[in-house]
Parts: C-alpha cells; sequence; structure tokens
C-alpha cells in the first residue's frame, strides 16, 4: 500500500478521533442549540463516509484481500467495509438522537447492508453489528413497535452467544479499527500493550452485551411477557455488579424495584434476596461516603439522594412485609375453604409458558458475589401460620416504614406520608387477623383508628379527593369491623348487657355510618361536577 492510501487512512483516523470528541462535548451544548456538537460530527462523518465509498470503489468487493495487511500492519477490503460499517453506525445513532428518526433507521440499515451476513461473527465486524442491531431495537422501541424492537434485539444478544461460542480470536474495538495499518511504533507491539487493546475490546463488548439485555427487560415488559423481563432485569443488575459498572444508589433502587415483582407472583425468597442486595450497596454507600470526606454542595447532593432512596428501599422492604402477611391471610382463608375478601391482593394473570419460565429460573436469579445474610435473616420468607409469626414479620415492616418517615413527612411529603400511614393500617389490619383474642384485635383495630384520624383533619378533601375517598371508606370499615366484634361478644353470653356496651355498639355504628356517608357524598358532589362540566362544554359548542 502506498504512502498516499496510509495518508487517507490517517486522515481517517484523525477525523474519527474529532467525531468522538464531540460527541463527548455533545454532553456541555447549551439548552438553546442542543444538537450543536452533533451536528458538527455528523458532518465530518460524511467526509469520512465519502473517503471510503471513494476507496471501496477503487479497491473492490468485500473478498478481495480481506485478510491481506495481517502480517504488513496494511488493513484488507474487509476493514476498510467495516470502517463504512462504523460510520453508518455513527450517523444512524446521531439521527435517532437528534430526532430524525426515518434518516436514522436508513443508515442503520446500510450498516447491515455494507457487511455481509456471513461475516457478522468476524471479529473486525461484530461489535459494529452487535451496537447497529441494538440501536435498531432502540428506534422501534422509540416507535412504539415492540415486538419490532425484540426482533432486533434478540438478533443482537444471538450474536454476542454465537461469538463467544465460536470465535477464539477477540473482537476488535471500533476505535482500534480506525488505528490497525497506522500505528509502527515497537511499543505497540509489546505484550502488556496488545493485552490492554484486548481487555479493552472485550470490555466494549460485554458493557454492549450489557445494554442489549437492559433494552431487551424493558421490551419484554412492554409486551407483558413479565417474568422474562424480571429475569433479564435481574441477569442485567448481576452483570452490572460483577464488572463493576453501576451507580450505587441507583443499582440499589433498580434492585428494589425488581423485588416488587417478586413479591406480587409470591417469591418471597426472590424479593427478600433482592430487598437485601438493596440495603447491602446502600450501606457500602454511605461507608464510602464518609470516608471520602467531601465537602460542600457536592456532600450535600449525595447525601439528599442517599436518604431519599433509602426512604424508597424501605418502602420496599415493608410492602414485602405487608404482601406476606395479605398472601400468609389469603392462604390461610383458602384452606379454611372461606371467601377471601376483595381486598386481597391478587395477581397478574400471566400465561402458563410465562409462569413456568420464571418457576424455572429461580435458582438463576441470586447475587452470589454478595454477603447477604445478614439482612436476609432479619425477616422470615415463610408464610405466616400462627400470631408470633405473622407478629415478627409485621414488626419488621413496622420499622421499616418508620424509617421510610424520616424522609417523607408530612409538610414537605403529604402524598407520600399518607401512603406510608395507610400501609401502617394495614399491617394493623392483617395481624389482627392472626389475632384471637377479640379484645385484643379490637385493639389493633382502634390503632388505625388512631392512624388514619389525624390525617384526616390535615387533608384538604379539595385537593386530596382521592385519598380522603380512601381513607372514610376505610374507617367505616374498621368501625364496622369493631362493632363486628363486639356483637359476636355480646351473642356468646347469656348475661344481658350492659347499658355501657350498648353504646359503645351504638357509637361504632354511628362512626362507622358517618364515614360510608362522607364518602358516598364525596361521590355524588364528583358526579354533579362532571355533569356541570358537560353542561358547561355543551354550551361552549
Amino acid at each position: 500500500m502506498d504512502d498516499n492510501y496510509v495518508e487517507l487512512l490517517t486522515t481517517l483516523r484523525d477525523k474519527y478521533e474529532k467525531v468522538r470528541r464531540l460527541l463527548e462535548d455533545s454532553k456541555k451544548d447549551p439548552e438553546d442549540d442542543p444538537y450543536r456538537s452533533k451536528y458538527a460530527a455528523r458532518e465530518i462523518l460524511n467526509d469520512i463516509k465519502s473517503i471510503l465509498v471513494k476507496i471501496l470503489d477503487d479497491v473492490g468487493d468485500i473478498g478481495d484481500g480481506e485478510t491481506s495487511g495481517e502480517h504488513n500492519h496494511m488493513p484488507g477490503v474487509f476493514h476498510l467495509w467495516s470502517l463504512l460499517g462504523i460510520t453508518w453506525l455513527n450517523l444512524g445513532t446521531i439521527a435517532v438522537e437528534t430526532e430524525e428518526i426515518s434518516t436514522g433507521e436508513e443508515q442503520l440499515m446500510q450498516c447491515l447492508k455494507c457487511i455481509p451476513e456471513e461475516k457478522w461473527l468476524e471479529p473486525k465486524a461484530v461489535l459494529v453489528i452487535l451496537c447497529t442491531l441494538q440501536q435498531l431495537g432502540i428506534l422501534w422501541a422509540q416507535r412504539d413497535n415492540a415486538e419490532k424492537a425484540k426482533g432486533f434485539l434478540e438478533r443482537a444478544e444471538k450474536l454476542y452467544s454465537e461469538f463467544r461460542e465460536l470465535s477464539s480470536s477477540p473482537p476488535v474495538d471500533m476505535v482500534q479499527l480506525f488505528n490497525i495499518g497506522l500505528n509502527k511504533d515497537p511499543d505497540d507491539e509489546r505484550e502488556e500493550n496488545q493485552t490492554n487493546k484486548i481487555l479493552s475490546s472485550e470490555n466494549s463488548m460485554e458493557k454492549a452485551h450489557t445494554h442489549t439485555l437492559y433494552y431487551l427487560a424493558q421490551v419484554y415488559g412492554t409486551l407483558g411477557n413479565t417474568s422474562k423481563s424480571a429475569i433479564y432485569c435481574h441477569t442485567t443488575l448481576k452483570r452490572m455488579l460483577e464488572r463493576k459498572e453501576y451507580e450505587v444508589v441507583d443499582w440499589a433502587l433498580n434492585s428494589a424495584t425488581l423485588s416488587q415483582f417478586f413479591i406480587t407472583r409470591n417469591y418471597f425468597k426472590q424479593a427478600k434476596h433482592h430487598l437485601a442486595a438493596s440495603s447491602f450497596m446502600l450501606d457500602q454507600f454511605e461507608s464510602e461516603v464518609i470516608k471520602e470526606g467531601d465537602q460542600g454542595e457536592e456532600l450535600e447532593a449525595k447525601w439528599s439522594n442517599f436518604h431519599h432512596r433509602s426512604a424508597d428501599v424501605a418502602r420496599c422492604w415493608a410492602k414485602y412485609g405487608l404482601v406476606l402477611l395479605t398472601a400468609s391471610r389469603q392462604r390461610l382463608m383458602k384452606m379454611a375453604g372461606e371467601d377471601m375478601d376483595d381486598d386481597v391482593e391478587k395477581n397478574d394473570a400471566e400465561s402458563e409458558e410465562d409462569t413456568t419460565l420464571l418457576k424455572d429460573s429461580t435458582d438463576q436469579l441470586w447475587f452470589t458475589s454478595l454477603e447477604l445474610l445478614p439482612y436476609e435473616e432479619q425477616v422470615t420468607d415463610k408464610y405466616a401460620l400462627t400470631f408470633e409469626d405473622a407478629k415478627g414479620i409485621f414488626l419488621n415492616a413496622q420499622e421499616w416504614l418508620r424509617k421510610a418517615q424520616e424522609f417523607y413527612q408530612f409538610d414537605s411529603h403529604a402524598s407520600d406520608y399518607v401512603q406510608i400511614v395507610q400501609d401502617q393500617s394495614q399491617l394493623y389490619k392483617y395481624l389482627a387477623f392472626f389475632e384471637e383474642n377479640e379484645e385484643r384485635q379490637c385493639r389493633m383495630h382502634k390503632r388505625r383508628v388512631d392512624l388514619l384520624e389525624p390525617i384526616m383533619k390535615e387533608l384538604n378533601p379539595q385537593y386530596y379527593m382521592l385519598v380522603c375517598r380512601q381513607i372514610w371508606f376505610e374507617l367505616a370499615e374498621i368501625y364496622s369491623d369493631m362493632m363486628d366484634i363486639k356483637l359476636v361478644k355480646l351473642q356468646e353470653t347469656d348475661e344481658r348487657p350492659t347499658p355501657h356496651a350498648l353504646r359503645k355498639i351504638n357509637i361504632l355504628a354511628e362512626q362507622s355510618i358517618s364515614n360510608f356517608n362522607k364518602y358516598v357524598d364525596s361521590l355524588r358532589i364528583h358526579r354533579k361536577c362532571l355533569m356541570l362540566l358537560d353542561i358547561i362544554q355543551s354550551l361552549c359548542q
């Protein structure tokens, strides 16, 4: 290859370096011109494309000398087509990011076309194709076509698996592709530098695959395949953990959020494991922040985010306890052949295939690199059978709600605070189910009243009508349940009821009726408002 050709390739490398710098600088572009750097990068990429097309017109098709240059550092034709593929990939990615979706699709498809499919597993092509398939998956997800997005992402996943299975050579990083045939520095041939290059390429490949799994998790969720989505979410989190590619607080929150899926499917062991992982990571983060000794606004921002997300994880732990009590009650009632209340949460309907997939994957849903036993031992993952079983779950969930309230206070987070109080009330409700003593049952229901009624004094129904409606209905049910307990106790004795006992029952009945009336009246007001709105709209037409 003559000096002019080497000079041309040097020009391509330098231009690609400028593109990379511009794309990095694009994060700092002003709000009134957010795509300035990306547009500049696009112009340079179009120059690169023109140069490569001209060279390829001169030297021929793929297959001509595709392995030439392995010994003399000069790239073969296949290498040049790979460079063109990288160029199309970057152009397509920029187009998608600058909201030119149709153009982006055309350019990404050009990348797939310029490298024949039988060459996709070549080390110089595999990363280019994998990233292109991934970008096409993202593009179709943005177009709300999850099925088509899934097709591209599954092809990317399959490509990764086949390359790992069949190839004995490491992939070639896209940046390295632009340097092949140019760097003749003897230092470049040192074993240490060669090893670093391989590690860099492997890292790029693994990071791209992690992103593919992440997007597949989103797509499966959109398509309603929630079990498969959860499995891919876990796999993504596990890969991020093992490769140390994560923000600690975000990772912890994502793990806690995933636990909520397992909770709704009654996979309490897996749910607890993911919650334990969240708490472990948050504790590690807290220790690291203290050691770092940051000062000023940066430290304040870290602590603020930490306390916020710690409260969110605490609420997830509390929800775990609440749903475990709910499921335990549901299970005992089913065993006894009793009808279950409408307020017992039901699992979402899933296909048999989806359910089987989750069952078959439970042995894989662990973070084996973390020491989580101390966190997991705090609370059981078994169904409660007795009051003592239920009490342990109750106390653990109650403590987590107390921690959550340290951040979510009424003055600053009214809606969240009220939801936490409602959860506290529900904990007492399900604990009361396991209590055989009627007096203690009544005291637990009274605790629910003591939690909810003060909240109603603080809430303005004009702004919190939905929440007020929920609490009115719950208070009505609580007073009704207390009244029923008192009536059953009276019916179990032959003695004439005392005036005091009758007065208590009457008060409970009046309180129940009063709250039911408030609930019903709120619906009437809502209906009248809707009717008035309809009249106004008809007059305006």
